[in-house]
């Protein structure tokens, strides 16, 4: 085993070479502070269910919600109140994000999720609904037809559902009634927002930027931000002139895993110091096999259940400790290990167990 293992591991590192830098945009890895989205939220009514709606019985506030729409438009129901047993409207949650610079007119996509007993709005349509922000001023305005995508078929006995039927959306079914104010013409300076904080990554789009305009424009003032000055330029044109520029993003040397699903993902820059592995299972087997002993014919006797019972214990003595050479890339590690038939889960205890032998020159985060 210790050969084997030797051998795998070779091949791997004969293999594998060095990790080719990747150069990315600017406009990938990093925002302007203060260009963002902004969420919107609503209530409405979606009509026009082929009786996939709401139970007005148990779900008080489309009952009173159908009622005050009607009302405002002019229809009378208090007095038959009781008797409004529709089974076509569903009260939903209406969400949208408002992008950056839109002006009023201009359309965005909301989502509509139910949110009473409905069970399936494919083919509803939205009722104009007002959209808040946080500030519970109102921004947009939606209303449409709502578009599923999921498959929902019934009969006595057996039901098939593909999809969520009860979440769906509107394309371009909001409309934009307030912008948020945001000036950019006439900055004198403006800050990058990195999306993954990195000291590397900041001084390199720094000096990127720097060679670009021929002077020290900009500086990385933490792992997050790198600081522009202008002096004057257009804040527009040098954004659309910096953006394209590449740089090689640095990354830290971590591994991720995700437990419930026995997922591992890890970086290019994990390194293993050198440590001897020894991986093995203890497996108990019982298996009863009960035996019927009856008595010979005209004989007097009772027929009795005798147990059999066998137990097979492995070990798995067979399997040998190795030991892995320092600077070994946790990739060719993952790829020896899967050679020798090692599954994600086991992989996984072993990953954390080299991790608390101080051997896995990374961080290790748990999901």
């Amino acid at each position: 085993m210790r050969r084997l293992l030797a051998t795998v591991l070779a091949a791997a590192l004969g293999l594998a070479g060095p990790a080719e830098a990747v150069e990315v945009r600017i406009k990938d890895i990093a925002d302007v502070e203060g260009v963002r989205d902004n969420q919107l939220v609503g209530y409405g009514l979606v009509v026009g269910l082929n009786g996939t709606g709401d139970r007005l019985r148990t779900a008080i506030f489309t009952r009173q919600t159908l009622i005050g729409m009607l009302e405002r438009l002019g229809v009378n129901t208090r007095d038959h109140e009781a008797r409004l047993e529709t089974k076509n409207v569903a009260a939903v949650m209406v969400t949208a994000n408002l992008p950056a610079f839109a002006r009023p007119g201009s359309r965005i996509d909301v989502a509509v999720s139910a949110l009473g007993d409905a069970t399936n709005l494919t083919g509803g349509t939205l009722l104009v609904t007002p959209l808040l922000g946080a500030d519970g001023e109102v921004y947009a305005v939606a209303q449409g037809t709502v578009a599923t995508g999921a498959i929902a078929a019934r009969g006595i006995a057996a039901s098939v559902t593909r999809g969520v039927p009860t979440a769906g959306r509107i394309a371009n079914g909001g409309i934009v009634e307030r912008e948020v104010p945001y000036r950019l013409a006439g900055r004198e300076a403006l800050r990058l927002a990195l999306r993954n904080p990195d000291f590397t990554t900041a001084r390199r789009i720094a000096a990127a930027i720097n060679r670009a305009a021929g002077g020290p424009v900009a500086n990385a003032t933490d792992p997050r931000t790198v600081a522009l000055a202008l002096g004057g330029r257009d804040p527009a044109s040098f954004l659309a002139q910096i953006e394209q520029l590449r740089v090689t993003p640095d990354q830290p040397a971590r591994v991720v895993i995700d437990e419930a699903s026995g997922t591992i993902v890890m970086g290019a820059d994990v390194r293993v110091s050198t440590v001897a592995i020894a991986q093995g299972n203890l497996t108990i087997r019982i298996t009863e096999t009960p035996e019927v002993a009856q008595p010979l014919p005209f004989a007097r006797g009772e027929t009795v259940v005798v147990p059999r019972t066998q137990i097979e214990v492995d070990d798995q003595g067979e399997r040998r400790m190795g030991v892995l050479r320092g600077g070994v890339t946790l990739q060719e590690l993952v790829r020896g290990l899967n050679s020798l038939g090692v599954g994600p889960r086991d992989l996984i205890t072993i990953l954390q167990a080299i991790k608390a032998a101080g051997a896995l020159q990374a961080e290790l985060e748990l999901r």
